[in-house]
């Protein structure tokens, strides 16, 4: 019995052990980066705000691009077949009140083109085209300033490397003691300011690589709907 008291107890005591050395770990770990920092001297401090700022940027960018971008693929697979059960029938004005319940960039396209029935069909195709191009510029919106963030966060860390260096060498150049301590400043804002430019250059062109293709998604799906409408209205009417 006192031998498994006595086990429990040093179990226990182990237990406290390895939890007190993990959080002292996690406490040293969160001190170094926080000293790694404030030690990358003004340069290299300024240089990671603006890293920082231009990171919520590309988030913002992505998740609210992403969200509007998957709203506008959402193509109800009925959608085409009551417009051309409508039209055939004769009922515009229905169909067009189908296009206004709808809340995609085909809907529009086609809403546009019942309104310009009984026109040439060479107007209707203008018009439904010239709502296409506007529908894929808003699909489009904010992707370039994303595009200029995945090229500029590394051209910032580059130029934090630039800058870190050369207060490296200028103070080699001007101290007669050169110690480890003396470079370390110029040499943490070289190494963090590139891996922190290089980390959020990746991530924002990932995610414009990722919108662009979903917006040719989009696209794609309004020129095979906007075929399938002109299609449509040059079919023999019953």
């Amino acid at each position: 019995m006192r031998f498994q008291l006595l086990l429990l107890q040093t179990v226990e005591g182990l237990d406290r052990t390895m939890e007190t050395a993990t959080d002292t770990a996690a406490t040293a770990v969160n001190q170094s980066l926080l000293d790694i920092i404030f030690k990358s001297g003004t340069v290299g401090i300024i240089i990671m705000l603006i890293q920082l700022i231009l990171s919520f940027i590309a988030v913002y960018i992505f998740v609210e691009r992403y969200g509007a971008i998957n709203r506008a693929s959402r193509i109800d697979e009925h959608f085409m077949n009551n417009i051309r059960v409508n039209v055939q029938s004769g009922n515009i004005q229905s169909a067009r009140a189908l296009c206004q319940t709808t809340d995609t960039p085909v809907a529009r396209m086609v809403e546009k083109g019942l309104q310009r029935i009984g026109k040439p069909l060479r107007d209707i195709d203008a018009a439904v085209e010239n709502v296409g191009n506007l529908e894929v510029f808003k699909l489009e919106k904010n992707l370039s300033t994303l595009a200029s963030i995945s090229g500029a966060s590394p051209m910032l860390g580059f130029l934090g490397t630039v800058t870190g260096m050369i207060q490296a060498f200028y103070n080699m150049a001007t101290q007669e003691n050169v110690t480890p301590s003396l470079l370390a400043g110029g040499i943490y804002q070289a190494l963090l300011t590139t891996a922190v430019g290089l980390t959020v250059g990746i991530f924002a062109l990932i995610g414009y690589n990722l919108l662009v293709a979903n917006v040719e998604k989009v696209v794609f799906q309004m020129e095979r709907s906007t075929t399938e409408f002109m299609d449509l209205l040059q079919e023999p009417t019953a």
